[in-house]
């Protein structure tokens, strides 16, 4: 399985804070925003990964995660040079794909909840053809909404209805087998210039081959591209980590609890940022002797809930 983080795009919706950085570089409280998408695919044992941004981006990013090395990870960079839409995200990766099936993720999306990554891991290892997430939202006009029948199967799946089927929105993270690629080809752009993952999810709803698992109350999904969502995104993870102690989306936890890094090298990482909280949370596990109550109580972090 191979990942891809589709990070490109002008932020528009986000300026003028985005006149000089790329959104998903914008911090969401204490880290960047892309480290909240990549921290999934890598919880969901997914260690090679694409990141596609805008040329001038490009080198940020790199500047930022470098080749992944240093987490255990592979990662890759390609330019989407327009905002084409989603599914171009696909054909500009198949190279990288090359035979396997992929998983991709939108670089402004934060998942949070009780076993989650435990239903990532789920519908990664049962997924046969295409998967996406169901999130139930209040207002569906705006996203793409989903349609199920009792047993959870698709029956519909339109683009921004006027009147919506449901109220269960598509969230930014799909599962696609190996022709995803080669389906998001042959996609006509939508009225507004761009492809639409919702033609690709339709594609594969046609041949009966799209599932669909369900995100419940006790989940939290953000889209933090605009300037309300990133405040109560970081509103969100600043007083979640306070009351529970756990940080969210922390690459070099991750890593280290997937055995990816030392624990030397988590140390190393803390000692590089001692002067603020990130790095004294990174010192503190790289000090602490891991205990099977210690594996316990971490796995009730949602961040967290597969590792082990």
């Amino acid at each position: 399985m191979k990942g891809i983080i589709l990070a490109g795009g002008s932020g528009t919706r986000l300026a003028p804070s985005t006149h000089s950085i790329n959104k998903h570089l914008l911090a969401v409280y204490d880290k960047p925003m892309i480290y909240y998408p990549l921290s999934v695919l890598m919880l969901g044992g997914i260690r090679e990964i694409m990141i596609i941004s805008t040329p001038e981006d490009q080198p940020r990013f790199r500047g930022l995660l470098g080749d992944g090395s240093s987490l255990g990870i592979n990662l890759k960079y390609k330019e989407q040079a327009e905002p084409n839409g989603i599914p171009e995200a696909l054909t500009l990766s198949q190279d990288f794909i090359g035979s396997d099936d992929v998983t991709l993720i939108l670089g402004d999306n934060i998942f949070y909840g009780q076993g989650f990554t435990t239903i990532l891991r789920n519908a990664l290892n049962k997924h046969s053809n295409a998967t996406v997430f169901g999130y139930r939202v209040k207002d569906p006009r705006r996203f793409g909404v989903v349609e199920f029948d009792e047993n959870q199967k698709v029956k519909s799946i339109e683009e921004k209805p006027k009147n919506p089927k449901s109220d269960f929105a598509v969230t930014g993270l799909y599962i696609y087998d190996n022709k995803a690629a080669s389906l998001a080809k042959n996609l006509k752009p939508s009225d507004r210039g761009e492809l639409e993952i919702t033609d690709l999810n339709r594609e594969y709803l046609k041949r009966g081959e799209l599932d669909v698992e369900l995100l419940g109350r006790g989940f939290a999904w953000m889209d933090a591209g605009t300037h309300e969502a990133l405040f109560e995104a970081a509103e969100f993870v600043k007083i979640t980590q306070q009351r529970q102690g756990f940080k969210l989306a922390c690459l070099e936890e991750i890593a280290y609890y997937l055995g990816y890094i030392s624990q030397h090298e988590l140390y190393r990482k803390g000692k590089s940022m001692e002067k603020n909280d990130y790095g004294q949370y990174l010192l503190e596990i790289a000090k602490r002797k891991y205990t099977k109550q210690y594996w316990d109580h971490t796995d009730q972090n949602p961040m967290l809930g597969m590792v082990k």
